[in-house]
């Protein structure tokens, strides 16, 4: 069975590597990037109705700001978020588990929301809310680790479109063998993201967590005998 790498930043990674684990996976982790925080002015709480969180990652790098919108209802895409909102005191109105397509759907298209996210966000594709975004943190990409030229022969699972260009660039400029490499995308944009060459291109059928990790222990399994 080949092992997964995880390419997302920490605290992220690790806690993808203990549920593939769980799974029965051999995975470790390789974090391309560093989330850090980004300096943002708080606006008038009156004009929105709630927040909508899409990564805890807000939570964690929001800093003080955050405390002005602490009475606010949180809709948020995927438990982790829900969780690390819970924890800083939050709310929970709504969660998400599909994407913020699926979570927007589910929720009041009169509300005004407030979307603390990364520099780097996915845009909402048809949003019917009025949603005002605000970035809070980014992702740093940080240099390829002394273990990187071990990913030859992996399944590497990609969170983002943003992870998958950046693998692509990484392993060109190390001269790596792309055709030994599969890739389990979390979305089809990742997978495009990506490029071609590689062994395999797969996207979840579902842009969660879950899907990602069945996907990837089908690619971990496929080829009998590795």
């Amino acid at each position: 069975m080949r092992r997964l790498v995880v390419l997302r930043p920490e605290p992220a990674a690790g806690a993808t590597v203990a549920r593939a684990r769980r799974i029965g996976l051999e995975a470790l982790a390789i974090p391309l990037f560093r989330v850090e925080p980004v300096a943002w002015e708080a606006p008038d709480q009156s004009r929105f109705d709630a927040l909508l969180l899409t990564s805890a990652h807000a939570v964690r790098h929001g800093g003080e700001g955050l405390e002005r919108f602490r009475g606010l209802p949180v809709h948020a895409v995927g438990e982790a978020t829900a969780q690390a909102a819970r924890e800083a005191g939050f709310g929970i109105a709504t969660t998400g588990d599909w994407g913020i397509d699926r979570l927007l759907g589910l929720i009041d298209p009169a509300l005004r929301l407030l979307h603390l996210c990364g520099e780097h966000r996915s845009a909402a594709g048809k949003a019917r809310q009025e949603i005002t975004a605000i970035p809070v943190y980014r992702s740093a990409a940080i240099p390829a680790p002394a273990d990187f030229d071990t990913i030859e022969g992996v399944v590497v699972a990609v969170h983002s479109p943003r992870a998958a260009e950046r693998l692509a660039e990484l392993v060109e400029a190390r001269g790596l063998n792309r055709a030994t490499i599969r890739i389990a995308a979390i979305s089809e944009a990742a997978a495009a993201a990506a490029g071609a060459g590689w062994e395999r291109v797969e996207a979840s059928p579902t842009p969660d967590e879950p899907g990602l990790l069945a996907l990837a222990a089908s690619l971990c399994d496929k080829g009998g005998g590795e």
